[in-house]
C-alpha cells in the first residue's frame, strides 16, 4: 500500500515542526512555496517550489500529487489557498473559503466582533482608491489610529498615526501593500500586548495557551513570547468564551483559533489579530515545551481529518520565553544594518537555554533590521520574577556581533 500524502502550504523554519509532526502521524509530506531557501524544505520526504498564495496553482498541485490531505503552513494566504483546495477536493480539516475569509480578512472579523458583541477596535473599512472616504473615515476616529491591511501579517503595512498627517502617509503606504482594494483604519487600543492559542473540539475550548508578548524596534512584529501569562482568570475566562461564540457563529470545524490581544488597565481582552493557522516563528514549538502537550501533532491531526478530542487541557509548567534574535538599532556604520559576525549569550543566561535554533551566517548582510532574524532561542526560567527579570534584558542578553 502506498503512503498516504499531505502537501504542506510552506517550508520555512516555521513549518519544521509541523513536518516532523506528520511525518511521525505517517504521511509523506510534500513542501511548497516561492522560498527556495526555505529551512523547512530538506525536512519533507518532496519539496514543489510554487507560490502557495496562488490557491488556483495549490488547486493543480494538489491534484497533480494525488494528495489525501492539505494542511496550512505559519501564514495567512497559506491557509487561504489550503481551505480553497480542501473545499474544492472534499477534503477534511477545514472550514469552507468564505468562513476563512471572515476570520483571517481584518476588516470581516473586525464586522464579525462587532455582531457577537466581543470587544474590538473602532473600525472604518476604506477602498484604496478613495482619499476622500479616508479623509471621513479619520474624522470619525479619535487619535492615535492604526492604519493597516486587511490581509496582512507579521507587521507588514501597519502604521500608528498620531496626526492626520501620519495617518495619510501611513495609507498610501498600506495601500501599495495590499492585495485587496481597501484597508482598515481603526483607533489604538492602550494596554499590554499577549497571545491565546485555543484548541477547539465540537465549539468547545478543549486546550487554551496564553502568553505575554514582547517587541523590539519593529512594534507590530512580536520579537519574543513568555508564559504564564499576566492575564487573570477572569480575562482567560472571557477570551474562551469569545472563542466559543465565534465558533457557533460560523460553525468551526475542529483545530486551532489562535488570537492575539491587548489587555487594557480593566481586564478586557480586545482582540487585535484572529487566525485558524499555526502562528509562526516555532510558536507551537513554544507550547509545547511549555505545556507537555505535542501542539504540532495535534494541529495536523486536526487538518487532516482526525480525532483531536483525546488533547487534555494542561497549564503552563514552570516558566518559559521563546526569543527571536534580532538585530540592534545602533548596528553598523553610518546608519547601516550591518553585517553578522556572531550571536553571542551572556553568562548569567547561559543555565536558562534549552535549544538554540540559529540560522544565521557570518558575513552576511542584515538588509532590514526591523525584521532580520539570526535564529531563535528557547529559554527555562526558576521563577516568575527571573523569567520577567531576563526577559525585560533579553536584548543585552542575547545579542548579534557585527561589523
Amino acid at each position: 500500500m502506498s503512503q498516504k500524502k499531505l502537501l504542506l502550504l510552506g517550508g520555512s523554519h516555521a513549518e519544521i515542526p509541523l513536518i516532523q509532526a506528520a511525518q511521525a502521524l505517517g504521511w509523506y509530506v510534500i513542501t511548497t512555496g516561492n522560498n527556495r531557501d526555505g529551512l523547512g524544505h530538506p525536512h519533507a520526504d518532496k519539496t514543489v517550489f510554487a507560490d502557495f498564495s496562488d490557491k488556483e496553482t495549490m488547486l493543480e498541485l494538489a491534484r497533480a500529487e494525488g494528495v489525501q490531505a492539505v494542511c496550512s503552513g505559519c501564514n495567512d494566504f497559506a491557509l487561504l489557498s489550503t481551505v480553497y483546495v480542501c473545499e474544492k477536493l472534499g477534503l477534511p480539516g477545514h472550514d469552507s473559503y468564505v468562513t476563512s475569509l471572515e476570520i483571517h480578512h481584518k476588516d470581516k472579523y473586525r464586522a464579525l466582533a462587532t455582531r457577537l458583541g466581543i470587544p474590538t477596535p473602532k473600525a472604518i473599512t476604506v477602498h484604496t482608491d478613495n482619499a476622500d472616504e479616508f479623509e471621513s473615515a479619520i474624522a470619525q476616529l479619535t487619535f492615535p489610529i492604526i492604519v493597516k491591511p486587511v490581509d496582512l501579517t507579521g507587521g507588514k503595512g501597519i502604521h500608528r498615526a498620531a496626526s492626520p498627517e501620519e495617518a495619510r502617509e501611513a495609507y498610501k503606504d498600506a495601500c501599495t501593500r495590499t492585495r485587496q482594494d481597501h484597508v482598515v483604519v481603526e483607533e489604538f487600543v492602550q494596554g499590554s500586548n499577549h497571545g491565546f492559542s485555543a484548541m477547539l473540539v465540537q465549539g468547545k475550548v478543549a486546550f487554551a495557551f496564553a502568553d505575554n508578548e514582547q517587541y523590539y524596534l519593529n512594534k507590530y512584529l512580536v520579537s519574543g513570547a513568555n508564559t504564564p501569562s499576566t492575564s487573570g482568570s477572569a480575562t482567560l475566562a472571557k477570551l474562551r468564551d469569545y472563542c466559543e461564540r465565534i465558533a457557533r457563529e460560523l460553525n468551526l470545524v475542529d483545530g486551532i483559533l489562535h488570537i492575539q490581544y491587548i489587555e487594557k488597565a480593566d481586564g478586557t481582552p480586545v482582540i487585535i489579530e484572529i487566525c485558524r493557522r499555526p502562528p509562526g516563528d516555532l510558536y507551537i514549538k513554544f507550547v509545547k515545551y511549555a505545556t507537555g502537550i505535542d501542539y504540532p501533532k495535534f494541529i495536523i491531526m486536526a487538518e487532516t481529518g482526525m480525532d483531536i478530542s483525546s488533547i487534555a487541557d494542561v497549564p503552563t509548567q514552570g516558566f518559559w520565553l521563546r526569543h527571536c534574535v534580532m538585530a540592534d538599532c545602533q548596528a553598523g556604520e553610518n546608519g547601516s544594518s550591518g553585517i553578522v559576525r556572531d550571536v553571542t549569550f551572556a553568562p548569567e543566561i547561559q543555565e536558562n537555554i534549552v535549544e538554540k535554533f540559529l540560522w544565521y551566517k557570518p558575513g552576511e548582510v542584515i538588509a532590514d533590521k526591523l525584521t532580520y532574524k539570526a535564529g531563535i532561542v528557547f529559554f527555562r526560567f526558576d521563577t516568575f520574577e527571573e523569567m520577567v527579570n531576563k526577559t525585560s534584558q533579553m536584548t543585552n542578553l542575547t545579542k548579534i556581533i557585527v561589523k
